[in-house]
């Protein structure tokens, strides 16, 4: 049973995809362990879905489509929006673990040697006591505020006591990055890393980190969820991402939310807010310039770069700085590729669909490539010490200015590097560059007050 109770517990899952004998699941169903749920149904699920209409039980959508089903011999209606996951349909079963609990491991070690920055610290302070509290929170600090390192107490704490936590993220890149800190500092904890191909467990973790798509597939299973980057596409314009963390979650409880620009919507959500307008390192965020790069697209299809783009890739070369160059599309970044590997022909492209996309920002990482060109895929959840970065039409609507402001977070993280280049080339200057301009002005300017 430990086996089918570890995999299960705080999961909704296909019965058709779960590693276990059809007869073992009827079996756990009989004994009242294991519950089956139809796949399309109109019920509201832990208060957060109130409809009519009929709705996908794993991410509540309604825009469903019908076929005829050769299992049920009739009409079957099945959810598009999260095949990929596997296809539930009117007559599939999701099941769900309603057998005895999980025995919690709670001696969990914390082995993080770091010491917090006062303005750190009291964020760390104020979570936590939100967290006993069971309000929600959101910590709103500046790229490189040392974000992840705040979360460390709570998390210890949490575990300490029994609780489930998962930390939520939208974007892959930024598990990735999260997953090994976390691991290390937690070196006695089950923790699983889940995102789109990761590897299968069937064990039981009780710190998940994953991307918020992974969480369509949890149904009241945590006790404090945590979602960083939480203004990221795309979950701040995915309705099912934003219903798979309230679903996700214990019924009480409540969603503690990080970034660095948070929306509107997002600062009325929480109950308590925590400002970081300064780096865990002390120096200011890196202002960006901006400077003029006229008709730079035509040069790109003509088969040549604009002079001051190539200059400041070469010297980016000359003096071995790695650099990031973000481009507002991915037909001009592919077109682009091979005229900077003219200057380097080490240099790659990433984007969302690339499948060796983590393995070239680890080639980045460990400086086996210069530099790489990327869509906004990158924006997030990624530190190169020392790294450059330009952004080539920088007035392309793309650039909002909290994409803006998030990718000059890039720059001067490390420090041993505070500082770096960071340029804003573009046709005319916009009202997000200028936003994004002044937002980090006026950080540094918080920064400096006493």
């Amino acid at each position: 049973m430990e086996e089918v109770q570890a995999f299960l517990t705080g999961r909704i899952w296909l019965r058709e995809h779960t590693p276990f004998p059809s007869s073992v699941i009827d079996h756990y169903i009989d004994k009242g362990f294991i519950t089956p749920h139809r796949g399309i149904h109109s019920n509201v699920i832990n208060g957060i879905f109130k409809t009519n209409k009929k709705q996908c039980r794993r991410c509540g959508c309604t825009q469903l489509a019908s076929y005829h089903c050769a299992k049920c011999n009739g009409t079957c209606f099945y959810c598009r929006h999260c095949i990929r996951m596997g296809r539930v349909s009117s007559c599939t079963q999701l099941i769900t673990w309603t057998g005895p609990k999980v025995e919690l491991f709670t001696k969990h070690t914390f082995n993080w040697q770091g010491t917090l920055t006062p303005a750190q610290a009291k964020a760390s302070q104020e979570l936590l006591e939100s967290i006993h509290q069971n309000q929600s929170h959101l910590v709103h600090a500046v790229c490189g505020a040392g974000k992840t390192e705040l979360l460390f107490p709570a998390v210890f704490d949490l575990l300490a006591r029994g609780k489930r936590v998962c930390v939520a993220t939208p974007r892959t890149d930024v598990v990735l990055e999260l997953a090994p800190r976390f691991q290390q500092v937690f070196p006695e904890t089950t923790i699983h890393a889940l995102y789109g191909g990761s590897p299968g467990h069937t064990n039981y973790a009780q710190l998940i980190i994953a991307t918020t798509h992974q969480l369509l597939r949890f149904e009241e299973a945590f006790d404090v969820v945590f979602v960083d980057e939480a203004d990221a596409f795309p979950y701040t314009v995915d309705d099912a991402l934003q219903f798979a963390v309230q679903k996700a979650k214990k019924k009480d409880a409540v969603v503690h939310y990080i970034t660095a620009t948070p929306s509107n919507e997002l600062m009325k959500k929480a109950d308590k807010i925590s400002l970081i307008s300064e780096r865990f390192h002390g120096f200011p965020l890196p202002v960006p310039r901006f400077d003029g790069l006229w008709d730079y697209d035509k040069h790109i299809k003509k088969g040549r770069l604009s002079s001051k783009l190539q200059s400041w890739t070469q010297e980016c070369l000359d003096n071995g700085r790695p650099f990031l160059i973000f481009f507002p599309t991915i037909d001009l970044m592919e077109r682009a590729l091979p005229l900077f590997q003219q200057l380097d022909s080490n240099i790659l492209a990433v984007h969302a669909e690339d499948p060796d996309r983590k393995e070239k920002v680890m080639e980045l990482r460990e400086k086996k490539v210069p530099g790489l060109l990327t869509t906004t895929i990158l924006e997030r959840g990624i530190t190169i010490p020392n790294v450059q970065v330009a952004v080539v039409g920088a007035d392309e609507a793309i650039f909002t200015s909290s994409a803006l402001i998030q990718i000059g977070g890039r720059v001067g993280r490390s420090v041993n590097y505070p500082k770096g280049d960071l340029v804003f080339f573009h046709h005319g200057i916009t009202f997000a560059m200028d936003k994004a301009k002044a937002t980090i002005e006026t950080h540094n300017a918080k920064r400096e007050k006493p």
